[in-house]
């Protein structure tokens, strides 16, 4: 303060101390915390989000790598492809590309690698002092104005336009950035400095927060709870045991600390101590969400309840099954029923009582064909499943084997996505390769975050942005790459296997040649369900070809119902009344793949994709059966007679191109008899000079590859490096591998 003094001025210091009646930081009092509450520590709430990400923990942001793809490029010839969206957008920014140049002393003939980096700056978010336009600006008036940069102008761009086109194509140079507040870890910077103590040293390599300001110690064993949500099971259920507590802390955590501990010791019950506590949904495999559904069962307690899985061991490795039985196994002991539907020999020798339907698919089953005690199952002839069990059937091992040549091969560097150490991965070309191990050992990051993308991005110039990698050597001996996942093959009953496979087109030119069509007039289209009638089409007006009627139910799923006016025949009468060989088009629709293989022998094309449709194994479907109909399998092995089809000429010989197949567990919901047809096309694939790669459990199909490539030893951070490679014999050698120690008595005995 100021005193006076003799008619003078003294100055008097004092310290100002701040006070808060809030949780207030000292130096910063601008950042305070309320009394802690559950909301604080949920992202999905607005009052514990970060504020700039809302609880996403990454910003959509244009990438430099992706506006500017090829930096070898001038400017000239469009090297800042987000600019070059057609020749009209591309002439308008290259007058600011000039100005660009005649500002910076760059040159538009000049690869844009050669630009300094000042240049580069420039080129990328403009000149300083150069003004943001605003939204209302029009073009003609930000050309008035400084440089203001690629990224700059893209995003004003995207954010103001509606045309749906438009966004379409700016949406492909972005990508997910981490939160630059947050980090990625999705709450406000308070939330984030509340920690929990524990005598467990945390795996600091994946759980330490850039976030955290002033943290006492950083060796693992202080943790705030997004830290905590990215260890994985085991490691979780270490920190959470040895918490630090007072003793009124203890008394108070005590039922939450053992509630916590129980739910993460069903989840490692079932197989998944691999996975991290904040691993997304959406990343999810179909069997291990559906253990995690599980392990929230075996944790209620219920009794009398009746459970209902369908095929649990979807994922799950040999060694684990083990585990899952003895968990389902507990759920009847404490006086519940189970009901699994599965085709996996080890759970059926686990049941009490095995219900068998066939005898065969589709219209060629539905009855009960053996019940009983599996011993019981065994005797009955009648049932396929009884035959492979008591050993009359089986998938016989390959007596030879493709010789195949680690010089002729694809060979992955560096591979670090993910759980995946660094390693250097040969994968040889014109054979079948299975990649095996046991859950979350890293083979869906190998095969399809890095293999599939790179040689996508190699061929195509897709995009996405391959898992972390070194390089790939070899990718120029491949000339097409499919992935033959289980995916729909169409989302409306629009699409069928015969729209799919393409042979339809030959069906409706096959109508158009008979004698009625050619008296009316009819073209081709005339026998598509797609075209309306006014454009030439026959098809029902009423349901617009679809044969059934969506009735809206509000807050209910949509009801299909078949249209009374065609009766699900899906066209008008006057088109019905053409026929060949006696069959309208709808009856030639309503057909199986196994009276079509007899009713088209005279027409090649036809017959060959019809035929390769009945050698996957689905001679029951119909041609006409919607997609939405179809189940996984069905899809996948729809793909495959595809491909099948796709790969022969007209004269039977093969095509010649080089094609990378993709499958990531094809077995999943087929019975033993149909894996023996899905090796048999597989191995036709193989025979034509393609490569196949295989994500793959079942040990009937890895015993009949030609090379297996085996990563482990564990799942998750004990995983991701490469245990063992080559023929399953010598794969089978190798005491660390725990594929090679199932294989060992499966190859030993030859078959």
């Amino acid at each position: 303060g100021l005193k006076t003094q003799d008619s003078g001025l003294k100055t008097q210091d004092w310290t100002d101390h701040a006070f808060s009646e809030k949780f207030a930081d000292p130096e910063h009092p601008e950042y305070a915390l309320e009394e802690l509450s559950p909301r604080l520590f949920s992202f999905n709430s607005p009052f514990g989000a970060c504020k700039t990400c809302h609880g996403l923990g990454n910003l959509l942001e244009f990438d430099e790598a992706l506006v500017i793809p090829d930096d070898s490029k001038t400017l000239a010839e469009g090297a800042v492809q987000a600019w070059a969206k057609n020749g009209p957008v591309r002439a308008w920014f290259n007058r600011k590309l000039r100005k660009f140049c005649k500002n910076t002393g760059a040159s538009f003939s000049q690869p844009v690698k050669e630009f300094t980096a000042a240049q580069r700056k420039v080129l990328l978010y403009g000149e300083e002092g150069s003004s943001k336009p605003k939204r209302a600006t029009s073009r003609r008036s930000r050309a008035s104005q400084h440089f203001e940069g690629v990224i700059p102008n893209i995003t004003s761009w995207w954010e103001s336009t509606d045309n749906p086109s438009v966004k379409e194509w700016l949406n492909g140079f972005m990508s997910q950035r981490a939160c630059q507040d947050c980090h990625g870890d999705r709450l406000r910077i308070e939330a984030l400095h509340v920690q929990i103590e524990s005598t467990h040293k945390a795996d600091i390599a994946k759980a330490h927060s850039a976030t955290v300001i002033g943290r006492p110690r950083s060796d693992g064993t202080m943790l705030n709870i997004a830290e905590l949500g990215r260890l994985n099971i085991n490691d979780a259920e270490a920190f959470i045991e040895g918490l630090v507590l007072s003793k009124e802390q203890e008394r108070i955590a005590e039922p939450i600390i053992r509630e916590v501990g129980n739910r993460l010791r069903f989840l490692t019950s079932v197989g998944l101590e691999y996975l991290s506590l904040d691993r997304k949904t959406a990343t999810l495999s179909g069997g291990e969400a559906q253990r995690i559904r599980l392990a929230s069962q075996v944790g209620s307690g219920l009794v009398g309840a009746c459970y209902v899985l369908d095929e649990p061991t979807i994922g799950l490795h040999q060694r684990d099954n083990d585990r899952l039985i003895r968990t389902l196994r507990h759920l009847t002991d404490i006086g519940n029923t189970v009901i699994v539907v599965e085709h996996d020999e080890d759970m059926i020798r686990a049941a009490d009582h095995v219900l068998d339907i066939g005898p065969g698919p589709g219209v060629h089953g539905g009855e009960v064909v053996a019940q009983g005690t599996v011993a019981q199952v065994c005797k009955v002839k009648a049932s396929i499943t009884g035959d492979y069990l008591a050993g009359r059937r089986e998938i016989e091992t390959p007596k030879t084997r493709r010789t195949l040549s680690e010089k002729e091969a694809v060979v992955i560097k560096g591979a670090r996505a993910n759980n995946l150490k660094n390693i250097d991965v040969t994968i040889p070309l014109g054979g079948f390769i299975c990649v095996t191990g046991v859950s979350g050992s890293g083979k869906s990051t190998l095969v399809n975050d890095i293999l599939l993308q790179a040689t996508r991005k190699h061929l195509l110039g897709t995009k996405v942005v391959p898992g972390a990698h070194s390089r790939i050597n070899g990718l120029h001996r491949i000339d097409r790459v499919i992935e033959v996942d289980q995916s729909p093959i169409g989302r409306t009953p629009r699409s069928n296997p015969a729209t799919y496979t393409g042979f339809f087109d030959d069906v409706r030119k096959i109508f158009t040649q008979t004698k009625e069509s050619k008296i009316r007039g009819y073209k081709p289209g005339r026998f598509s369900f797609n075209v309306p009638a006014k454009n030439g089409g026959g098809r029902c007006e009423a349901c617009q070809g679809q044969g059934l009627k969506k009735i809206e139910m509000h807050f209910l799923p949509d009801v299909y119902v078949e249209c009374e006016v065609c009766e699900g025949k899906r066209y008008n009468r006057e088109t019905l009344e053409v026929t060949y060989r006696g069959k309208n088009i709808a009856d030639v629709l309503g057909m199986t793949i196994e009276e079509a293989c007899g009713f088209f022998e005279n027409h090649p094309k036809i017959v060959r994709f019809v035929r390769c449709l009945h050698d996957v194994g689905l001679d029951y479907i119909t041609l006409g059966q919607p997609s939405t109909q179809l189940s996984g399998g069905e899809a996948q092995r729809v793909k495959l007679a595809t491909e099948l089809g796709k790969g022969v000429r007209h004269d039977g010989t093969g095509t010649g191109e080089r094609t990378l197949y993709i499958l990531d567990e094809p077995t999943t919901g087929l019975h033993f008899e149909d894996i023996r047809k899905l090796i048999g096309v597989l191995n036709r694939l193989a025979d034509a000079g393609n490569t196949l790669v295989v994500i793959e459990h079942n040990l009937d199909v890895i015993k009949c590859a030609d090379w297996v490539i085996d990563l482990g030893p564990e799942g998750g951070d004990a995983g991701g490096t490469l245990i063992a490679s080559g023929t399953p014999e010598q794969v089978a050698k190798v005491k660390t591998s725990y594929t090679g120690q199932y294989l060992k008595g499966m190859v030993g005995r030859g078959g």
